[in-house]
């Protein structure tokens, strides 16, 4: 750890969490109640400022802008962050945004184009809880991975959590980095993480790799954070795993 500041981080979110949660070192859940030691939490935590933006601006100005053959949906979401992005160093508005765009994305009217009958409407308030936590994770423009914490590690967080079995653990990241398979989902995923300052960047190809994903800004270097990621991940997720309160099925 280093000499940054890490007062506990509490939020109030419009919904309550499950109380599971509490099962990382950490995090205290009570109902909407969210409640984090960042120096109990975090594996790496050397940031506590983060880029956001008003996400009912993004949902006004952005969500439904359509790109053409001069802007691409990434420069238009590069364009929003540049004119509406703020630092700040309030987790709890970090977390607060985090919700609204993880409510949005994995919102229940895309079950039925999963193609994945397994995955139901609770499956999709475990992506959007995890995916909240997730968005205090952290990567600098110079690819450095400055903030990791357990749901860094999709799958292995999520088991640990739900009780989930390791192919219902690998179905649910599917689901999460699947916007890389759906185009749709995709464009929907870019405009609504410009909320976050950045987009969404996976370390992995699939399931077995399982090495997460974060909201990471545009233009940063991702060979350094490719490197900076295969040198801490395999340690981290085994600790992770270790909070397992029954084995995997």
């Amino acid at each position: 750890m280093t000499t940054i500041d890490t007062t506990a981080i509490t939020v109030e979110l419009p919904q309550a969490f499950d109380e599971r949660w509490s099962r990382l070192p950490g995090i205290q859940v009570d109902g909407r109640r969210i409640t984090i030691d960042p120096a109990e939490y975090f594996f790496r935590f050397e940031s506590n400022t983060w880029l956001v933006a008003d996400w009912e601006l993004v949902k006004s100005q952005l969500l439904d802008v359509q790109e053409t053959t001069e802007s691409a949906v990434e420069q238009l979401a590069l364009d929003f962050i540049k004119a509406h992005g703020e630092s700040t160093s309030d987790a709890a508005r970090v977390l607060s945004t985090a919700y609204e765009v993880y409510a949005y994305l994995f919102r229940d009217e895309h079950l039925d184009g999963l193609g994945l009958p397994q995955i139901n409407a609770e499956h999709l308030r475990m992506l959007r809880e995890a995916a909240t936590l997730m968005a205090l994770n952290k990567v600098e423009v110079d690819g450095h991975i400055s903030n990791v914490g357990p749901c860094w590690f999709f799958p292995a967080a999520t088991s640990v959590v739900f009780d989930l079995d390791d192919e219902m653990g690998g179905m649910l990241d599917e689901v999460y980095h699947g916007g890389w398979f759906n185009e749709h989902r995709r464009i929907e995923s870019i405009k609504a993480h410009a909320a976050l300052g950045g987009r969404l960047v996976h370390g992995c190809q699939s399931v077995p790799d399982q090495s997460g994903g974060v909201v990471a800004p545009y233009g940063a270097s991702m060979a350094n954070f490719r490197d900076d990621l295969a040198a801490f991940k395999a340690g981290w997720i085994e600790q992770v795993y270790a909070h397992r309160v029954t084995p995997a099925a």
